[in-house]
């Protein structure tokens, strides 16, 4: 099993013995299920503290989308898009977690109040994010990645999809660690349908366990995502439209609760806690 939470993890949350609930809070025009619904700042705000009134643990705030295809935006767009829903959602008493993939935005949210760095590159996407988290008291999260959205599908070639992302994983966690990053800190996230085809996000989620015995907390985020999208489709094979993929979302969640990850990061955070609950009932039961 996995250390129960990482260090620098808020207090209250230390004390949580269920998986964490990451409500998905996108700053963005163009993210794959929400992209330009909470763009703007108050409606932002508002979300997130909806959010968390519906049980969510932390509040996850990005600013530049992540999905294939997506374009980078520069950190000074990317800082005018998340550090005023930072600092209001923490003077709001939300916890909020930072997702980017650039020092400097990592470090002036951290100054603002976020208590966690969500970086889908795991330090690869910015030779100077390790040297930013090491300064920072706060858990990490390192995302298995392979390259921005814009080439992320082309680099979907695997010979084993968990053991070549547990390989490719371990290698981040190296590099992490030889970069200052306290590995007490550390949560690693498989890269659901980062990098993988519909098949290989399947082949991932089989192997949990493995990636749980590495011995770092795991986040997952299966949230809506393009694989549930094409189990669901219909019978002119349509996928199930993003907000009607929660049903399936649940079902991973409680399938990675049982599984013993860390937490789950979802946009449908109220049925998420009972999903969470419900998986770590049954692995409770099965112990």
């Amino acid at each position: 099993m996995s250390r129960c939470h990482p260090s620098g993890l808020p207090e209250d949350l230390l004390q949580l013995d269920r998986p964490i609930v990451i409500g998905v809070l996108n700053v963005t025009p163009d993210s794959f299920s929400d992209g330009g619904k909470h763009f703007e700042g108050t409606s932002a705000v508002e979300h997130g503290i909806a959010l968390s009134r519906d049980g969510a643990d932390i509040i996850d705030v990005g600013g530049e989308s992540t999905r294939p295809g997506a374009t980078p935006v520069d950190v000074e767009t990317e800082l005018s898009r998340v550090l005023p829903v930072v600092r209001a959602l923490v003077a709001a008493a939300v916890h909020v977690s930072i997702d980017t993939m650039k020092a400097e935005v990592a470090r002036e949210c951290v100054a603002a109040g976020a208590c966690l760095i969500n970086d889908v590159s795991g330090g690869r996407a910015d030779p100077a994010m390790y040297a930013t988290v090491a300064e920072q008291d706060v858990p990490y999260v390192i995302m298995h990645w392979r390259g921005h959205g814009a080439v992320m599908n082309q680099l979907a070639v695997y010979e084993d999809v968990a053991g070549d992302v547990i390989s490719e994983l371990s290698d981040q966690l190296q590099a992490a660690i030889a970069g200052g990053v306290d590995p007490d800190s550390i949560i690693i996230d498989p890269g659901l349908g980062f990098a993988k085809d519909v098949d290989d996000n399947w082949q991932v989620l089989n192997h949990l366990t493995e990636f749980v015995d590495l011995g770092y907390p795991v986040l997952i985020g299966a949230s809506r995502k393009r694989f549930l999208g094409s189990l669901l489709a219909d019978d002119s094979g349509r996928p199930r439209a993003f907000a009607e993929r929660d049903g399936a979302t649940d079902a991973v969640s409680a399938i990675a609760a049982a599984s013993g990850v860390w937490g789950v990061r979802v946009h449908n955070v109220k049925a998420a806690v009972d999903a969470v609950l419900v998986g770590r009932a049954w692995a409770r039961g099965r112990q």
